[in-house]
């Protein structure tokens, strides 16, 4: 029995210096398979309903352009370690792709496909012109130095700096990465091009092009998209419960605008475990707890509770803002939202889609509720191409312009045919696409 143990805690040291050193873990890829699937499964209720023509069907089951490269990065102790990545191409009918890089140690070519499959429909729900696409990095972004993060994504950009540019495909921050992951891609992207470029990456810092409110945005539009819903259900933010499944960027602005707004914000969790306080939190204080222990759940301002408990309050809206894969046919059941707002990427897979349905349970899909993001990078888009820097309150304003006459058309689709708000979204995204694929030609049978 002790040797037994031994074994075993030499093989947990062994694996925390590996992750120590940047080395990823591999995702198995019938998971990463499972999910693609699963997203694209959306489709097929979307075509029949819109008769979309065969052609238009079979380009967008398939991504137009997927790269796997490897980076290797010169660590701090003189090891060359090579890292796997990815940029992903999906549909490009409307505009270059545009999409963030993220750094985790579980991304792989089956998850980057399927977030850019996402992007692409999300870009068309709010009619930018752009398509999708998604970049990922499978290394552990927390066990690098700053100095190997830069090191990592310099060489990134050289590995994918053939398939990208202002006109081509646009990288933006995304999980693990910031403005100064993306200062450091944009400078190499520059070097390469031996020329200036700051179209070519958004999200980066101010003074390399960046735009205001960039790092709020996703936040910010996700809290326009639930207060459109509230105004449609004639209710009063102050009468309306929020519980937030997740802590990082987008979830901490969402909520501490929320709040602000007169929500009442009553839990929030990270990998650590949630808080939650029937008379509010306070989202700063939890913030600041955050950033001192490193952990949400040693802030003292309300009671620890489990991720697993977060999801099965009893709220008006549970907006999930963690990872994909949150809300599956195994904790459906637990759920006791009146709607579920999605900020993250794909956290209700297809089989808790139609068990929520079946229980009157509505969903603010992602690819309208957290435009947000895009919507601001296509405006740092716009505002390189013209050398102009618009003021916070200009960006603001076409911000909540943009997503107001969007989604009050994806809403008044859901009411008007009498179909749920993501079946209302994805039309209204596939359709521009799909229209935008037949107007190229090359069909037999254009019709």
């Amino acid at each position: 029995m002790a040797n037994a143990k031994t074994k075993k805690q030499k093989t947990a040291k062994k694996d925390a210096t590996r992750r120590s050193h940047g080395e990823a873990r591999a995702l198995s890829p019938q998971t990463g398979a499972a999910l693609f699937d699963d997203a694209r499964s959306r489709l097929e209720e979307v075509f029949e309903a819109l008769d979309v023509h065969p052609d238009a069907r079979s380009r967008l089951m398939q991504p137009a352009l997927s790269l796997q490269v490897s980076v290797p990065v010169r660590m701090d102790d003189g090891r060359l370690q090579t890292f796997p990545a990815w940029r992903v191409q999906y549909d490009v009918s409307l505009g270059p792709a545009k999409g963030g890089v993220r750094f985790h140690p579980d991304v792989n070519q089956h998850e980057v496909t399927t977030l850019s499959f996402w992007m692409a429909v999300k870009c068309a729900v709010v009619g930018l012109p752009f398509g999708g696409g998604k970049g990922g990095v499978q290394v552990d972004a927390k066990a690098l130095s700053s100095l190997e993060r830069e090191r990592l994504a310099r060489g990134y950009v050289r590995a994918i700096a053939d398939v990208m540019g202002p006109d081509r495909d646009i990288p933006a921050p995304d999980m693990n990465t910031d403005a100064e992951v993306m200062g450091w891609m944009i400078d190499e992207y520059e070097h390469i091009l031996r020329a200036r470029a700051p179209a070519a990456i958004t999200g980066k810092p101010l003074s390399l092009g960046g735009s205001q409110g960039r790092v709020e945005a996703t936040g910010h539009g996700a809290l326009a998209v639930l207060d459109l819903w509230v105004e449609q259900e004639k209710r009063k933010p102050e009468e309306t419960t929020v519980a937030v499944q997740g802590f990082g960027n987008a979830a901490y602005h969402f909520a501490r605008e929320a709040a602000a707004r007169g929500y009442q914000v009553v839990a929030v969790s990270d990998s650590s475990g949630g808080l939650y306080k029937k008379e509010g939190l306070d989202i700063d204080a939890a913030k600041k707890a955050k950033q001192k222990h490193g952990e949400l759940a040693k802030c003292r301002q309300g009671k620890r509770i489990e991720g697993d408990e977060l999801l099965a309050l009893e709220v008006d809206v549970l907006a999930l803002a963690a990872m994909e894969n949150q809300i599956t046919e195994a904790n459906v059941g637990a759920v006791n939202a009146g709607i579920l707002l999605e900020i993250a990427n794909g956290p209700v897979t297809s089989d808790a889609d139609a068990a929520l349905e079946k229980r009157g349970i509505d969903v603010l899909p992602d690819v309208l509720a957290n435009t947000g993001g895009v919507i601001v990078s296509y405006f740092e888009w716009l505002q390189n191409r013209a050398g102009q820097a618009w003021s916070a309150e200009e960006v603001d304003r076409r911000l909540n312009e943009t997503l107001e006459r969007e989604a009050r058309r994806v809403l008044s689709r859901a009411r008007d045919e009498k179909i749920t708000y993501r079946q209302a979204a994805y039309r209204q995204g596939i359709e521009r696409i799909s229209e935008a694929i037949m107007a190229r030609g090359n069909c037999q049978d254009c019709r």
